[in-house]
């Protein structure tokens, strides 16, 4: 609250580790990720002070393993979620009066215990709950969190520092308050920098929050807990609950004090979050902010002039990296009819040569799919695929979930532009491939921009500079963070302010001062030094 008097050491980003055989990152991780494997943890939820234990617990296995277990979670319900906000507005008293810099030096402080002591726990839980290859955990939990903390102080800075004119005589300034209230954050499964971002970077503007993990990412959830107390997040300011979703939401979305929600999820659960919100907005103090980015349906498009094998390999890596499942990933693609049959011979040689497997083995490009709903999801739309007239499958199509919940990376060919896995949402290593006739580039810009409710991320392949100036435009609604040349994937905090509009969310814009400035509710004063004394203006004479 206030200026930014203070300087601000400039953030950068974290670089990336590699990993290689024999490293001391390797050795590291691998090292983790046994004792995690092999052990058992017991976690409560976090309620102010209090660890709390109901007794009521589901187990947390591997989705690469599932019979094995590596802890359990107590589950709450609204008893909990009614007791997470009773303590959150307790200690709004002092955390929202608590001098800017100190908040930033927590956050800071959370981001070098990242970089360095927590980095190999934080990349192993992540490894084990959400099924990632090595580099796709340093590049999520590690890399892109610290590089949220860091930056997302020097937008606070920003922000405070960003003050109206004065004219002779007076002085404007504006104090940027946290919300009247606490703030909701609902986090998914696939991104532990999500998870850990949500409500941190709410918590980091004055906030304090209540914040609910997806059930499947509660393992590595735990460590982003044990770093926040570590770095000196007080008690209270951010609150853990696990349960019910409808129960313990419907328990905070009742509360007058109810003041925003932080969600990154589903299209679906974002409306009907938003709609009960509506129904609700009677009961609340203030008009609730609402802050989401949910589902994408992404493609990529190639013109004629494009490179094959950087199309291909735009492919490979935008579709089946992480299994698909990252809300960016690409899952329909064009082909101009020239070059569609290289560009498919070169991604069909890049599936048949990855590996497939658990993660703890470093070789294998893919893993599991993140749980068995997902994987019947997945089976369900590829066997259909198989049946299909207007549907191919050119490459995997295969599924094993006797171990773990492996959906081999699948590429269906169709010369149905609206064939469902055009249109719907997967979530998983699926891509499907439509072929077009060059000379209908224009019509099928077009298309694209007409197939998806979603509008999340894009990508053109082209040489041509007319052809790409030509989809910058035709395309500038249905993708929020829209990539030249390369595959959608891959927004990098500080560089490309993520997020998307239409059904893909509110795009506000994580990673940027765009996102911050949704917590903080901004009072302007005016300070007149010498007051007028009579009512008097000249025009009366």
């Amino acid at each position: 609250m206030g200026k930014g008097f203070f300087h601000v050491p400039t953030a950068i980003n974290e670089p990336v580790k590699g990993y290689a055989p024999g490293s001391p990152e390797r050795e590291a991780v691998s090292k983790q990720y046994k004792e995690f494997f092999n052990g058992s943890v017991d976690v409560p939820m976090y309620i102010g002070s209090e660890e709390v234990r109901t007794g009521n617990t589901q187990n947390m296995t591997p989705p690469h393993d599932h019979q094995h277990v590596v802890g359990q979670y107590h589950i709450g319900d609204r008893s909990h979620a009614e007791k997470a906000i009773e303590v959150a507005l307790e200690a709004r008293k002092e955390w929202a009066q608590m001098p800017w810099e100190q908040r930033a030096a927590i956050f800071l402080r959370a981001a070098e215990l990242i970089a360095g002591p927590y980095r190999a726990k934080i990349n192993a839980a992540t490894m084990i709950a959400q099924s990632k290859t090595v580099h796709q955990a340093e590049i999520d939990a590690a890399c892109e969190l610290i590089d949220f903390l860091r930056f997302n102080v020097e937008y606070m800075s920003d922000i405070y520092n960003e003050q109206p004119n004065s004219d002779e005589g007076i002085w404007n300034r504006v104090e940027y308050r946290p919300l009247e209230g606490f703030v909701y954050a609902i986090t998914p499964f696939n991104f532990t920098a999500i998870a850990a971002n949500l409500p941190a970077s709410a918590a980091m503007m004055g906030n304090v929050v209540v914040w609910k993990p997806s059930d499947s990412q509660i393992f590595s959830a735990k460590v982003i807990v044990d770093v926040f107390k570590e770095a000196g997040v007080p008690d209270g300011v951010i609150n853990l609950v696990y349960g019910n979703p409808v129960e313990i939401t419907d328990a905070v979305l009742a509360s007058p004090d109810f003041a925003g929600i932080h969600f990154t999820g589903s299209t679906y659960v974002f409306k009907e979050l938003w709609k009960k919100i509506g129904e609700n907005i009677h009961t609340y103090k203030t008009y609730p902010k609402i802050v989401g980015e949910t589902g994408g349906k992404d493609f990529i498009i190639a013109h004629p002039s494009a490179n094959p094998k950087q199309v291909a390999t735009g492919i490979s890596r935008g579709a089946f990296e992480f299994q698909g499942q990252k809300c960016s990933a690409a899952s329909r693609v064009y082909l101009p009819k020239s070059i569609a049959n290289e560009v498919l011979d070169f991604v069909k040689e890049d599936v048949a040569s990855f590996k497939i497997g658990s993660p703890e083995d470093m070789s294998n490009f893919i893993t599991a799919v993140i749980h068995e709903g997902s994987f019947d999801k997945l089976a369900k739309y590829i066997d259909q695929a198989k049946e299909d007239a207007d549907a191919e499958i050119i490459a995997g199509g295969n599924y094993d979930k006797s171990k773990g919940y492996f959906i081999d990376p699948t590429v269906i060919l169709t010369t149905n532009p609206k064939y469902t896995t055009m249109e719907t949402e997967l979530f998983g290593p699926v891509v499907t491939i439509y072929v077009y006739e060059d000379a209908e580039w224009a019509e099928t810009l077009k298309l694209v921009d007409g197939t998806s409710e979603y509008a999340l991320t894009g990508a053109v392949f082209s040489t041509d500079r007319y052809a790409v100036t030509e989809a910058t435009k035709a395309l500038e609604n249905c993708a929020g963070n829209f990539y030249i040349n390369d595959k959608p994937t891959g927004a990098v905090v500080g560089q490309q302010p993520f997020g998307g509009a239409r059904a893909s969310g509110t795009n506000d814009k994580a990673g940027s001062a765009q996102n911050l400035l949704r917590w903080v509710s901004p009072r302007l004063i005016k300070e007149t030094f010498v007051s007028p004394s009579d009512y008097r203006y000249p025009f009366l004479g």
